[in-house]
């Protein structure tokens, strides 16, 4: 198998380590799993931010550029599927990138723009192709804009996202280098989601100054 994979220290499907039974309960009947990207370099920024108003990281899962999500039932990722996901996604190299950018989907979505996007898309398609043309948020978006969310409309109102994105613009460009695509599994229970699998991509580009 190219590139490295490093087994996350996950708990076992439908369960977490000191879940509840509600929790437990919840798990096992709306268990998904992604593929993304963990952008750590841009957390003192918008951590705050999406700790109150993205639901993704209340639900456990760190600010990130997503691969492909939803990704395959988690019952099926089998030691074959994480093989060759490590395969498809250690073809792109390890690359250096900026958000610099505050943007929004609407009036309802605040994210940051990866600058270039290229990488990122070419993971998400590379898997795609692997895995049977499986689409980006089941379709709904078509090919959607690499995107680093910050805040939604499902927690908060106008103002509060419109605050967000304020904040946030002065304390940009943050560089960042991604070298790592991580698959997760969890549901819609905060803190559910653990990492089942690191996959390192291998060196290339030049590596930002630090």
């Amino acid at each position: 198998m190219s590139g490295s994979v490093a087994a996350g220290g996950c708990a076992s499907d439908g369960e977490l380590p000191d879940g509840t039974e509600r929790v437990d309960a919840a798990l096992k009947h709306g268990l998904r799993s992604a593929l993304l990207v963990p952008v750590a370099e841009v957390e003192p920024v918008v951590g705050e931010h999406r700790r109150r108003l993205d639901r993704s990281a209340i639900a456990g899962v760190p600010a990130h550029v997503t691969v492909l999500y939803p990704f395959l039932p988690p019952a099926g990722i089998t030691p074959e599927v994480v093989s060759s996901v490590a395969d498809t996604v250690t073809m792109t190299a390890a690359f250096d990138c900026t958000f610099s950018r505050v943007r929004w989907f609407g009036d309802h979505l605040v994210w940051l723009q990866p600058e270039p996007d290229e990488p990122f898309r070419a993971l998400t398609h590379a898997v795609q192709d692997a895995f049977g043309g499986l689409a980006p948020y089941g379709g709904a978006h078509g090919d959607p804009d690499p995107h680093l969310t910050v805040a939604g409309a499902h927690l908060a109102g106008p103002a509060e996202l419109r605050q967000a994105a304020a904040e946030i613009e002065p304390m940009l460009p943050v560089p960042a280098r991604i070298d790592r695509v991580w698959l997760m599994v969890g549901a819609d229970v905060p803190g559910s989601w653990r990492t089942r699998a690191e996959f390192r991509l291998p060196a290339g580009g030049s590596e930002q100054a630090g």
